[in-house]
């Protein structure tokens, strides 16, 4: 009888070569739950903000106005150095023949929106017709002359209006703050249509450079 052992042999190389040449099964990656800041100390790291454009308003506070002037602007500074200090493009030139002018951002499509008053060389006031911007103490464009009332009290002092009929102007010193004035202008029905805050005798030029 002859013996099996080669066959068996022969039987069992054949099936380890096959089962060698058999493709890997593909490794399914293995996707981890999005994680909490419960599960996980370590926050996720945000996406930075694109950088801001030429045309676009600058990013920051809606506001920075104030008595002393607007953001890094002061009043009373030279024309330079309120263009330094703004850091961007103004729009704007004199004409030839005036001390008076302004200059406004590249962002705003109308000065009478905002603007910066220069006369004789010098930053003096700046000029507001949109309730974007907020003034010092917290007066808007928009707002009713009552309610400006209510945040100034009685150190808010009214006038009638130059041109306006029933219109007027509320106005509001900066006492030791700085050696300027915040000046409102409310329609006939005691709306409050734009603001600015200045030096004297600028801060009371009701045409501005006109």
């Amino acid at each position: 009888m002859k013996s099996m052992l080669p066959m068996v042999l022969v039987m069992t190389s054949a099936l380890l070569v096959t089962a060698c040449k058999q493709p890997e099964a593909p490794v399914e990656p293995v996707t981890a739950p999005l994680s909490t800041a419960a599960s996980s100390p370590v926050a996720a790291t945000p996406a930075p903000a694109p950088a801001a454009t030429d045309t676009a308003a600058p990013a920051g506070p809606v506001s920075q106005a104030s008595f002393l002037g607007y953001g890094d602007m002061k009043l009373g500074s030279t024309i330079e150095e309120a263009r330094t200090a703004w850091g961007g493009e103004l729009n704007g030139a004199p004409m030839e023949g005036t001390t008076c002018h302004y200059l406004w951002p590249k962002w705003i499509s109308r000065p009478s929106e905002f603007a910066f008053m220069m006369e004789e060389g010098k930053f003096v006031r700046y000029d507001v017709g949109t309730d974007k911007e907020t003034a010092p103490g917290g007066g808007k464009v928009g707002m009713s002359a009552d309610e400006l009332k209510k945040l100034y009290g009685d150190a808010l002092k009214s006038a009638p209006h130059k041109y306006t009929q029933g219109g007027q102007y509320l106005s509001l010193d900066a006492g030791d703050v700085a050696p300027t004035r915040l000046v409102f202008e409310a329609d006939a029905v005691g709306k409050i249509t734009s603001w600015r805050v200045g030096l004297s005798p600028q801060v009371d030029y009701v045409e501005g450079c006109s």
